[in-house]
């Protein structure tokens, strides 16, 4: 089943959950009995999200061992994930260390997957430029990234600090880095006394840099990019409109990457409004 797996270029995270997702099945069920193995999703209790993932993953082990099945389908319930403020997502960060500030700040200011982060080698880093040039998880596209100075200060410190190899990794594993988050998000919640705070995952600094993007430039294609998505679909269950000090104004906007892109929005009347990350923004009234 791994070299079945390994063969078909399933990331090592993807092979590891399938593992032991299975392993769980086998705990509970003969894993050659697929009416068993349905009995048991559809009697268990549990979130839909994760019944579809181990339904996913006996299904792997169907196929590779020779039998068959037909897969249940099971609806994952759709919520709207939370999307912290600034001012959140500020308070985190100044209660965090050093190191958890910088990884917060990284995943504020570049939207970045939390698996993008701990894959992320030292040679990804361009000191002089501030950006990160990611490679990219869950076979969406690559893209360059730039963080802010503050956060590029930090960066610059905590590399300092340590020797690393341009093939190192030079974060933790997600796995860590969440539980660290959960612990820094409790004790500023219980501190505060502000519970909402207990929401914040390591995705919700992508949901907010998403959101805060299109406020900016209402720009669908840029946000995509950003996030490194293929299809636009993926891009607008990141875009969700929070009141962070933002109105909707009598302008349109569009962006521009190349002398050609914006001679071309000059031309139709649109004006030079700023430059973020490297992509100049233009607008004109409606």
């Amino acid at each position: 089943m791994i070299d079945g797996m390994q063969k078909e270029h399933l990331a090592k995270t993807t092979i590891k959950s399938t593992i032991r997702k299975v392993k769980h099945l086998a705990r509970h069920c003969n894993l050659n009995n697929p009416e068993e193995i349905k009995n048991y999703l559809a009697n268990k209790e549990a979130k839909n999200g994760y019944l579809e993932s181990l339904a996913v993953s006996y299904n792997r082990y169907v196929r590779f061992n020779g039998l068959t099945w037909k897969m249940p389908r099971i609806k994952r319930t759709s919520q709207p994930p939370y999307v912290p403020t600034t001012e959140e997502i500020t308070v985190l960060i100044s209660d965090a260390g050093k190191k958890y500030a910088l990884i917060l700040s990284i995943l504020r200011d570049t939207g970045m997957r939390p698996i993008e982060l701990q894959r992320m080698k030292l040679d990804w880093y361009d000191h002089n430029r501030h950006m990160i040039n990611v490679e990219t998880a869950k076979y969406g596209l690559g893209r360059s990234l730039k963080l802010k100075e503050s956060t590029a200060s930090m960066m610059d410190e905590y590399l300092s600090k340590h020797n690393f190899k341009p093939a190192d990794r030079i974060f933790p594993s997600t796995k860590t880095m969440g539980r660290v988050l959960c612990t820094i998000r409790k004790k500023t919640a219980d501190k505060l006394k502000r519970p909402s705070l207990n929401k914040i995952c390591m995705y919700s600094f992508r949901h907010y840099f998403a959101s805060k993007l299109y406020q900016q430039t209402r720009e669908y294609l840029l946000v995509k990019r950003k996030l490194g998505h293929k299809r636009i679909e993926q891009t607008i269950t990141y875009i969700h409109l929070v009141t962070d000090g933002f109105e909707e104004s009598d302008f349109v906007t569009a962006t521009a990457e190349t002398v050609k892109e914006a001679c071309k929005l000059l031309e139709d009347g649109y004006d030079f409004v700023q430059e973020i990350d490297g992509t100049k923004i233009y607008r004109k009234r409606k």
